[in-house]
């Protein structure tokens, strides 16, 4: 595992200014600090602010995590989870996940029931379903690159079955799952601005050949209809390594993972609303992805390869609830 010793200074060195603008969620009295280690590939944190504990997925052990912020201590909360990868909460506060084993995306009831929300499209299987954000309408938008079949590490290498890799959405009342993009090459990180008028879309293409996509695109979206339109990219600059998962924080900034090529740029990027990179949070791993979270919602929970790491900030998560 990464060497890790926090900073013994403030401000802390590993939070980066770029811009004047990102003076504005920085806390100079606040560094960046490991919560938990052991995970083999940390993925796809939601915070539980109910009951004040963060989960998160470890992929290839097959688990799901939860940290408590009252006692400091790790569990296991699902073991086996279906080699589950991303996760986020719906308005009812029920806990919804991306899984890879099962080729689908789940609901978990307050009962502690599992419900499936989706698991194939014109009669064949998703590929993977990969991460997954519900709007303030209960609709739910997922990715299926399927990374998750392509071996059997982070699942169980099976055949694509859907010819493209699609964006979903599914109608909560209907159970309906519709196509709303369909032409990246692998669709990962998925998020709303604080408005939902925003859809922001992350291409990991790059994992398939050179000459593919590593950036955001981000769209129009009217939550109700279903639809996107203008999309454009809005950050591109992460090659030769890549971004996978990223959050809105209620000013409209894009909070982004990074990581995969040089060992100096791994951690957190933080994007303008206009797609200025304005900070970036360094940590010693390659970040799969991150959730805003705590008491007031303005800690950075950052999932490292095999870390837990955190940082308070200024900015506030938009994600409900």
């Amino acid at each position: 595992m990464p060497s890790w010793e926090p900073s013994a200074f403030y401000p802390d060195p590993a939070i980066q200014v770029l811009d004047p603008s990102f003076n504005k969620y920085r806390l100079p009295l606040a560094g960046v600090d490991r919560l938990a280690t052991g995970t083999r590939w940390g993925e796809g944190p939601v915070w539980f602010g109910d009951g004040r504990y963060l989960l998160w997925s470890d992929i290839p052990n097959n688990r799901i995590l939860r940290w408590d912020e009252a006692t400091d201590r790790v569990g296991a909360f699902r073991q086996p989870s279906n080699m589950a990868n991303g996760n986020t909460r719906d308005r009812e506060g029920r806990l919804v996940t991306c899984e890879h084993g099962g080729r689908r995306v789940t609901r978990t009831e307050l009962d502690g029931s599992i419900t499936i929300i989706a698991d194939s499209y014109n009669g064949k299987k998703l590929n993977a379903p990969n991460d997954v954000a519900v709007a303030s309408n209960g609709t739910i938008w997922f990715t299926d690159p399927g990374y998750g079949i392509k071996g059997d590490y982070e699942g169980l290498m099976e055949p694509f079955e859907q010819e493209k890799k699609n964006v979903f959405r599914v109608d909560p009342k209907s159970g309906g799952v519709k196509v709303v993009v369909d032409d990246f090459v692998m669709p990962n990180g998925i998020t709303f601005s604080p408005d939902e008028k925003k859809l922001y879309v992350i291409d990991t293409g790059l994992t398939e050949g050179p000459n593919n996509p590593a950036h955001i695109r981000v769209f129009d979206v009217d939550i109700d209809a279903g639809t996107v339109s203008n999309g454009k990219v809005f950050a591109n600059n992460f090659s030769p390594g890549f971004t996978d998962g990223m959050r809105c924080d209620t000013d409209g900034n894009v909070w982004c993972s990074m990581g995969w090529a040089d060992p100096k740029e791994d951690g957190v990027r933080c994007y303008a609303p206009d797609g200025t990179l304005i900070g970036k949070i360094h940590v010693p791993e390659t970040v799969a992805n991150l959730t805003f979270g705590g008491m007031r919602r303005n800690r950075l929970y950052i999932c490292g390869s095999t870390s837990l790491y955190a940082c308070y900030t200024s900015a506030k998560g938009s994600m409900k609830p």
